[in-house]
């Protein structure tokens, strides 16, 4: 409006503007309060649900015993099966193979560190989970899948680790220098702080190719 105007020609603007526009303004001011509104709602029901099911998970951890564990597995094959997109899930995978691993039921330790992996969108958890599987395979004497589950995508904070594992796999299939060349790129891998059983398994098998010679 021209600074000159009188004030009843601003007034008789500012009415003809609220008329001509005035319900499309309120419609955009409605909608916009009620995102606003839908918006904080959504952040709120996403923390409760996340408190839930952190709970649900705490009450399932907490039946863990050193004896006998049965509710605990039966509980966490329910959480998983409820909570499968939540990371909750992958943790409970993972209490669920250590269970089984410590009783050497392999078999179920692997089908659960499986499960860890495909239900996991977090890299760090999804690379231990790789790595667990592929150790839980060599127990079960499966060294070539071993090398399958380590070709999956890792991070560089698990190359040391894969690698030695890699070396693991193929020493129990008598490939010597595949061996040698994996436990050498784990070394590199490790920076400055190298496993001494790392470098005990390299030089033992440097020792073995020498005598083998």
């Amino acid at each position: 409006m021209d600074i000159n105007q009188t004030e009843e020609q601003q007034v008789e603007t500012i009415k003809r503007i609220w008329s001509e526009y005035g319900t499309s303004i309120i419609a955009g001011l409605t909608i916009g309060f009620a995102g606003f509104i839908g918006f904080n709602y959504y952040q709120e029901q996403q923390f409760e649900n996340e408190v839930a099911t952190s709970e649900a998970y705490q009450s399932v951890v907490e039946t863990i015993t050193d004896e006998n564990n049965e509710t605990f597995r039966q509980q966490g094959d329910q959480f998983i099966a409820e909570h499968a997109d939540s990371n909750y899930a992958v943790l409970t995978a993972f209490a669920l193979a250590k269970d089984a691993a410590t009783h050497k039921d392999w078999a179920k330790a692997e089908s659960y560190l499986t499960t860890a992996i495909e239900k996991s969108d977090d890299m760090a958890l999804k690379g231990i989970a790789i790595l667990r599987k592929a150790r839980v395979q060599l127990q079960q004497e499966q060294a070539a899948l071993a090398l399958e589950t380590l070709a999956m995508p890792l991070s560089d904070a698990f190359k040391a680790s894969a690698e030695e594992i890699k070396g693991d796999a193929y020493l129990a299939q008598n490939k010597n220098e595949l061996a040698r060349n994996a436990y050498q790129a784990a070394i590199d891998a490790s920076g400055d702080v190298v496993a001494p059983t790392l470098q005990m398994k390299l030089d033992d098998l440097a020792e073995n190719i020498s005598l083998a010679n």
